[in-house]
């Protein structure tokens, strides 16, 4: 991972506990915990950032049945995170060739795989446990960086514009700068996550 001032943000990944067979990562710390959506995200990003995994052999399960109804809505809540991806872990080309149970026939697998990316997330393919769980570990560390530096920019805009020792502007009274404020201030978005324990 790069290092530097910017890249000192190394966030703690969050494994859902119904993972059966979760993915090994060897670059970022990670633990046990309980998701609402999806089946990775990091410590402080729990709202904002969900990764719902899937090997070939879920993947054609979820294609039929109740099962595909119960795969959509995960799907659909997925699309509320700022940062939300299917990770399939497998190649197109296993499908194609149907090396997978079941008599779902491989064209209606595929064409599910492409309706769904239309309608929720992007979906992305890698080979191997390996190389998915180190795509999650960019991911979440790329991520979790932005996030840090957008705070950055916000507390640096806050400093900069600091009142003044009695929080009064110059020439006011304090009625005046009260009655300035409830005029001009207007609710806000609320935030989707805390990233307290990042580092800048």
């Amino acid at each position: 991972m790069p290092a530097g001032k910017e890249y000192q943000v190394r966030p703690t990944l969050i494994v859902d506990t119904r993972e059966q067979t979760p993915l090994i990562f060897r670059h970022l710390a990670f633990e046990r915990g309980t998701l609402t959506t999806g089946d990775y995200s990091f410590a402080g990003g729990e709202e904002v950032f969900a990764i719902e995994r899937k090997t070939i052999a879920d993947l054609t399960a979820c294609c039929v049945g109740d099962n595909r109804e119960r795969f959509e809505r995960e799907l659909h809540r997925l699309r509320g995170f700022q940062f939300a991806r299917l990770l399939i872990v497998g190649c197109e080309a296993e499908v194609t060739t149907h090396r997978y149970r079941g008599n779902i026939n491989p064209k209606a697998v595929l064409h599910t795989v492409r309706a769904f990316e239309a309608r929720y997330v992007p979906v992305v393919w890698e080979p191997s446990p390996e190389k998915a769980a180190t795509l999650v570990e960019q991911w979440a560390f790329w991520f979790a960086r932005e996030v840090a530096k957008t705070a950055e920019r916000v507390l640096a805009g806050s400093r900069d514009q600091a009142p003044s020792p009695t929080g009064q502007e110059s020439g006011a009274t304090p009625d005046a700068n009260m009655e300035k404020l409830q005029t001009t201030s207007r609710p806000g978005p609320q935030s989707t996550g805390s990233f307290g324990a990042a580092a800048m």
